[in-house]
């Protein structure tokens, strides 16, 4: 009975349980479906402000400056070739990779001997010619004083056959006498004949010994002019480069054994896009002689120079776009040919144009500006030119505008924003300096030292600026850079 009992409480325990649970679930429902009956009570959005850099528009005259990369090259090279063969006897002092040579130095000197034998045949074969020359005129006297005498046998001849023939006339003479007369004459012209032969056989003669003779002197000059060949000399000041050739060794006709650059005549070479190009002429097409700065970034220094443009290329060349234009430099400096620079080039000055940020204008040509309530408001405006980091546009509407300096996709025309105030389109500070300690300015001192490439300036700017409490950022940087730090 006592089983039987417990069993009934505990299935009326269990019964007692899933009431609940189902009374619990039942008003969980309940209270959902309330919720859910009741309407949605959205609360209210705010409006999204955005908070912009924006800068004044100023419109003022400006002269654009167009910066292109360009190489340096020498505008005065001069080859140096052997015009004939032979073997290096003598080599100027210095004659080696980056010596300095002077205007009229003996630079190198071939063994002569070969030539100096053919210099001495030929004065020699010379001399020759003119004894047979004087020869030639001594005959040609001699030629011409026996034709005189024969015309003046001749003359007597001839007389005497006058005068016999008068004696005949009168009785006194014979005929022998006068066939004697006649016969004596023929014989005379006939000796004379034979010496206007000779005379004219010594004249010629003399033309033969001329022509030998001047084809004496041809071959003395051409000896000499061989002889000359074996030296060369610098037709101007510079500095050797590309030097192939050793005292001792064997050169080849016409072979190239270095070359003379002149280190102050130095030019860059500025390719430049065809848009670009037609900024750099005047009305008539002709390229101004613009100014111009050269520019070669080293490790965070600058080495800057002067430069004028000079001259274009006639033709653009094959697989080659746009214009290659020349600029003459001023003073090159530190400067070498292979240089890669950048090359800034002054353009005509434009009226009335706006500087602002590259980041204020859209594909479009557009840029944002500070409308009524703090809303932006999108203008169109004419691109004039890119400045690095700038753009220079032309738009009346802008002047004294504030507008957005860096556009984002998530600005447009109708937004709401809170101006930052006016920043500046580029950062024209000095770049930040930073402080070294001793092992890290140590570190970059040695290597500077050790660096080959860099020339002796270039070596003291950079110490010098290493020598400070405070350097520059960047030039920490490019140099630690190159180090492999």
């Amino acid at each position: 009975m006592r089983f039987l009992g417990r069993s009934l409480t505990a299935l009326f325990l269990l019964a007692l349980t899933f009431g609940l649970l189902g009374l619990a679930g039942n008003s969980i429902y309940s209270a959902l479906e309330a919720r859910w009956a009741q309407e949605d009570r959205a609360r209210p959005a705010r409006e999204r402000v955005f908070a912009v850099n924006v800068v004044e528009a100023q419109a003022r005259d400006t002269r654009p400056e167009l910066r292109v990369f360009a190489e340096i090259q020498a505008a005065r090279v001069l080859e140096l070739r052997t015009p004939s063969a032979g073997t290096v006897v003598e080599l100027a002092d210095g004659f080696e990779e980056g010596g300095r040579v002077r205007a009229g130095q003996l630079l190198l000197r071939l063994d002569p001997a070969e030539t100096d034998a053919a210099l001495a045949s030929a004065r020699n074969d010379l001399s020759e010619a003119e004894a047979d020359a004087r020869d030639a005129a001594r005959l040609l006297v001699l030629a011409r004083a026996e034709i005189d005498a024969a015309r003046a046998q001749a003359d007597l001849r001839d007389a005497a056959l006058t005068r016999q023939k008068s004696l005949l006339e009168r009785g006194v003479g014979t005929d022998a006498a006068v066939e004697t007369a006649a016969l004596a004459l023929s014989s005379a012209e006939q000796v004379v004949l034979t010496r206007r032969q000779a005379l004219a056989s010594a004249e010629a003669r003399v033309d033969q010994t001329a022509t030998n003779m001047e084809r004496r002197r041809i071959a003395l000059r051409e000896a000499q002019r061989e002889r000359a060949q074996t030296e060369i000399f610098a037709e101007f000041d510079g500095t050797l480069s590309t030097v192939t050739v050793a005292q001792g060794g064997r050169v080849g006709a016409n072979e190239k054994i270095a070359e003379i650059i002149d280190p102050t005549e130095l030019e860059a070479a500025i390719r430049v896009s065809t848009a670009q190009h037609s900024r750099l002429v005047d009305a008539n097409g002709q390229l101004r002689r613009a100014p111009a700065q050269v520019v070669l970034d080293v490790l965070g220094m600058d080495i800057t120079a002067r430069a004028t443009l000079t001259r274009e290329a006639p033709a653009v060349g094959d697989g080659q776009t746009g214009r290659l234009v020349f600029a003459a430099l001023d003073a090159p400096g530190s400067l070498r040919p292979g240089d890669l620079v950048e090359v800034r080039i002054q353009e005509p000055q434009l009226d009335d144009v706006i500087r602002l940020p590259a980041t204020a204008l859209s594909a479009q040509n557009r840029v944002l500006i500070l409308g009524e309530d703090d809303r932006l408001e999108e203008v169109t405006v004419m691109l004039m030119r890119r400045q690095g980091d700038d753009i220079l546009i032309r738009a009346s509407s802008l002047e004294g505008q504030q507008v957005v300096a860096e556009r984002t996709p998530l600005l447009g025309a109708g937004i709401k924003v809170r101006p930052l105030g006016p920043q500046a389109a580029t950062d024209t500070e000095a770049d930040d300096l930073v402080e070294l300690t001793g092992e890290r300015r140590a570190a970059m001192v040695a290597y500077i030292e050790a660096d080959g490439r860099l020339s002796e300036e270039a070596k003291r700017r950079m110490l010098a600026r290493l020598s400070q409490d405070k350097v520059p950022a960047a030039m920490v940087a490019r140099i630690e850079s190159r180090m492999g730090s």
